[in-house]
């Protein structure tokens, strides 16, 4: 896959992404949303597969999310970056594509999609959460990573 279309799937499974989370799961909306934006392709079915996958780690995902930056857990985060760090999540425990891709991906999604501050916040804590997948600790406070 070229680096466009994973760019493109990875688009289209935050989205779907979105939908499950504002439809608690439902499934068959983010897939009717996915239609109804004109995605019929195999990238929408790639997403798809993604979104669901990171849908189904949400909770092991808001955990982490919450266990570094323990002043905006998810329930106090704005959806676009509940979506943006669940997705990466899935990516980081998946361990495909490398860890820099999938910070450097998330962040330009945040930039995208996300609020002013929100592409440093989503850079701090999944620079944090991929240590902590690697092994070591760090913990993100108000933005910003601490030793």
């Amino acid at each position: 896959m070229s680096a466009a279309s994973a760019r493109e799937v990875r688009r289209l499974a935050f989205q779907a992404l979105f939908q499950l989370d504002a439809t608690g799961g439902d499934e068959q909306a983010a897939q009717d949303w996915l239609q109804s934006e004109g995605e019929t392709t195999r990238a929408a079915t790639k997403a798809m597969k993604l979104a669901l996958e990171a849908w189904g780690v949400h909770d092991e995902a808001d955990a982490l999310m919450t266990e570094l930056s323990p002043t905006w857990p998810a329930s106090r985060q704005p959806a676009v970056d509940r979506a943006i760090l669940r997705l990466a999540y899935a990516e980081l425990v998946a361990g495909k594509p490398a860890v820099g891709v999938v910070i450097s991906e998330a962040v330009e999604l945040a930039k995208t999609f996300g609020g002013e501050r929100s592409p440093k916040f989503i850079n701090a804590l999944l620079d944090s959460a991929a240590k902590r997948l690697a092994g070591a600790t760090t913990v993100v406070r108000d933005g910003e990573p601490t030793a």
